[in-house]
């Protein structure tokens, strides 16, 4: 039982990283190699304001979130719009994209080095423990996993409910379709990479409560989003979800019973294997 609740209050953050990176890759086609590193900033943000100001990283997401969407728009449209404009196909908008978001990761990591400087960083946020079905755990990690719950479920409503959501699916299904009806595809493409720009800045400033994060980690964070992505579905939100929570189960399970440093190694060995026999993910429908 403690494996199992470890499990998914890893996964939850897990999923909450990785949502973002499924709105930029999945709805906008953007594969974007420095989402991690907007991560970090988020997390860099919040232990600024709560280590200067004591500002509660709970409420820094609301600083965060506007300020990331605000600059993932503008990277779309200064870096990533020319991609797009020029690309004859999907397949080289991706490798166009791959290689400007890697150049972008490295700025981002040197902006970072020259602000904040290379040392490590955590602080102390909600650290008393919480009692769960009898076991012990940080009470900063249950508030990051609840956190995740609710930005998730919203984001999953606004997508499946509201008209702006279902737009920014149909591009992600059909662009070309979704012109013959009137959707301005490339604004509705800035509208999803930059959202999800914001979110993966909020997951920052959430698990920097219990993480810690240094300027250079952020690539890590992005081969796990990525490998959550594929794992789900490219563009499923669903199976995004359930990759995640799967992932952090399987890590904890591994990191407990087994040794901790093979978490890494298991994740992409439960990577593998789904790309080998789910390829179109584990809600996808096998392609004829």
């Amino acid at each position: 039982m403690d494996i199992f609740i470890t499990g998914l209050l890893l996964g939850g953050t897990y999923a909450l990283i990785a949502m973002g990176l499924n709105l930029q890759y999945g709805m906008a086609r953007i594969m974007n190699l420095a989402n991690g590193e907007m991560l970090v900033a988020g997390g860099f943000v919040a232990f600024w304001l709560w280590t200067g100001s004591q500002i509660s990283p709970l409420l820094t997401v609301f600083v965060v979130a506007p300020v990331a969407f605000l600059l993932n728009w503008l990277i779309y449209l200064i870096f990533l719009r020319p991609l797009v404009k020029r690309a004859n196909s999907r397949g080289q908008l991706e490798v166009d994209s791959i290689l400007t978001t890697f150049g972008l990761s490295f700025v981002a990591v040197g902006l970072m080095l020259a602000f904040f400087g290379g040392d490590y960083f955590s602080y102390s946020y909600l650290s008393e423990p919480v009692h769960i079905l009898g076991d012990t755990y940080g009470a900063n990690r249950v508030a990051a996993f609840l956190a995740a719950v609710v930005v998730c479920g919203l984001l999953w409503l606004w997508l499946n409910r509201s008209r702006a959501g279902m737009t920014i699916r149909a591009i992600s299904v059909a662009p070309e379709a979704a012109r013959l009806v009137g959707i301005d595809v490339r604004r509705t493409a800035a509208l999803a990479f930059a959202l999800g720009g914001a979110v993966t800045a909020t997951g920052g400033a959430l698990i920097s409560t219990f993480l810690t994060l240094d300027a250079s980690t952020g690539v890590i964070f992005t081969l796990k989003a990525l490998v959550i992505v594929i794992m789900g579905g490219v563009g499923d939100v669903r199976g995004t979800i359930v990759a995640a929570l799967l992932l952090g189960l399987l890590e904890t399970f591994v990191a407990r019973l087994i040794d901790p440093g093979l978490t890494l190694a298991a994740a992409y060995l439960l990577f593998v294997v789904i790309l080998l026999f789910r390829p179109q993910g584990l809600f996808g429908r096998p392609t004829t």
